[in-house]
């Protein structure tokens, strides 16, 4: 044998063989299948979401004064008492919805020719309290006095 093929040989003969990996197994492929999910639907959900908030601000810029200036500090009031809830457009109107279900919604009084705008919590809100309660209450101005108590409003229906 000449030197060269004699030293392929003995190269070939020293080398170790290895144990091919099969990949991942079967649990892991599951789990990443099940993570690439979740990431798909979080990024949905943010997206939703951001579409909800230009979808609102878009219907409360489309409003005449003193309904959008109202609507825009509802919209401030809401996010900040309650920022588990989703901004959505629900009958063109500005709402804030909790697992895809309105919690409250804002009504412009030009829009439906009323002399004042109203403020609104769906049956899904939890504000019982005995056999009655309001669930539509009536906005002319917000005061301080107002903003605090729709604060509330809005934390109670989130409970």
């Amino acid at each position: 044998m000449s030197p060269k093929k004699d030293s392929q040989e003995s190269a070939r003969s020293s080398t170790v063989t290895v144990k091919k990996s099969k990949g991942f197994t079967d649990e892991e492929r599951a789990a990443m299948k099940s993570r690439a999910q979740e990431l798909k639907a979080e990024a949905r959900a943010n997206k939703e979401k951001a579409d909800g908030e230009s979808d609102v601000l878009a219907a409360i810029a489309a409003m005449q004064e003193p309904d959008r200036a109202m609507a825009k500090r509802l919209h401030a009031i809401i996010k900040a008492s309650a920022p588990a809830l989703s901004p959505k457009t629900w009958y063109g109107m500005p709402a804030y919805a909790k697992d895809g279900k309105v919690i409250c919604f804002f009504q412009c009084a030009q829009k439906f020719n009323t002399r004042y705008a109203t403020l609104g919590f769906s049956d899904a809100a939890n504000l019982d309290e005995g056999d009655l309660w309001p669930v539509t209450f009536a906005l002319k101005e917000l005061t301080a006095t107002e903003e605090a108590r729709i604060s509330a409003l809005v934390k109670k229906a989130m409970n």
